[in-house]
């Protein structure tokens, strides 16, 4: 059996195996190439590569398509929500246009779809009618916990410009978050080498940061941070590695006194995001969520 695809404009210069993984099976990468070794696999009737850049109207071949073993990955299903979750996404819009949305994304939703978290952000907003024709990129990441702003793409177009642009910094963003204790007045940059495991391998990750007291007691301090690298959990390792762990952060954290209240909330916010596109300028902020204010505002930190 041979199924023929033409690509899309979507997919216009990407990948062979990543046109593949979206548009036929979501397979391992030795499996991709197994398939193209065996000629199972033709673009305009020629032999291929993985790393072949897939053009607008190519005419893909692929043979014995029934025959490609599944795996246990093929078989997880896309989050489907409910019409009332659903249409709640229309409270966390910031932007909509033909090119990108802007969301507040809410506190204890994961962006995609993982063996820890199945309701996500993107399955989401596939349902929407912010994506009748079009699909959801992801360009960017926030943990599970942390709340604002979320850049999502509309095209792969527009998903590649806003990945270049984070390569090069050149999107700025500002976190607000609620620490344990005051700040030192020195520490105005936090440089960390920081420790990444991909199984067995260990990274080392350069880090940076800006950071800047708002206001502050003696027990809790917000703060205004301006991460200018993007590593994984960046700004938690670096808070709790100068002994400020934000609140609610059961992964990172320093034990405190049983006078240091607790909080199932990580006090962590996306609140602003700036860039420029064709000679555009875009800022964009989200309000923090009741517990965020509520906190703050308990705490004697709320300046806003």
């Amino acid at each position: 059996m041979v199924k023929k695809f033409e690509v899309e404009k979507d997919f216009h210069n990407a990948r062979f195996d990543r046109w593949f993984k979206h548009k036929v099976l979501d397979i391992p990468q030795g499996l991709i190439e197994k398939i193209i070794r065996k000629n199972q696999a033709k673009v305009n009737g020629k032999k291929t590569k993985s790393s072949y850049r897939v053009q607008e109207k190519d005419i893909i071949e692929i043979f014995s398509i029934d025959k490609i073993k599944k795996t246990e990955k093929n078989l997880i299903t896309q989050y489907i929500p409910s019409p009332t979750e659903r249409d709640k996404y229309d409270d966390f819009i910031i932007e909509n246009n033909e090119n990108f949305i802007v969301i507040n994304k809410p506190a204890g939703i994961a962006v995609q779809s993982g063996t820890k978290s199945f309701k996500n952000v993107v399955d989401t907003l596939r349902e929407t009618r912010y994506f009748q024709d079009s699909k959801p990129y992801i360009v960017h990441r926030l943990d599970k916990e942390t709340s604002g702003i979320l850049i999502v793409a509309k095209t792969r177009e527009y998903a590649q410009l806003f990945t270049s642009l984070f390569r090069i910094r050149k999107i700025h963003k500002i976190y607000l978050a609620v620490v344990y204790g005051e700040i030192p007045k020195d520490i105005k940059v936090l440089e960390d080498d920081l420790v990444l495991y991909e199984k067995e391998r260990k990274i080392v990750q350069k880090a940076t940061s800006y950071i800047r007291e708002l206001k502050s007691t003696s027990e809790y301090s917000l703060l205004e941070l301006r991460p200018i690298t993007g590593r994984k959990h960046q700004l938690r390792k670096q808070l709790y590695n100068i002994g400020n762990s934000i609140i609610g952060d059961d992964k990172y954290y320093v034990k405190r006194g049983k006078n240091f209240i607790k909080s199932k909330n990580l006090m962590l916010h996306a609140y602003e995001i700036k860039f420029m596109i064709n000679n555009v300028k875009y800022n964009f902020t989200a309000n923090f969520n009741k517990e965020f204010k509520d906190f703050i505002i308990k705490k004697n930190l709320n300046i806003f």
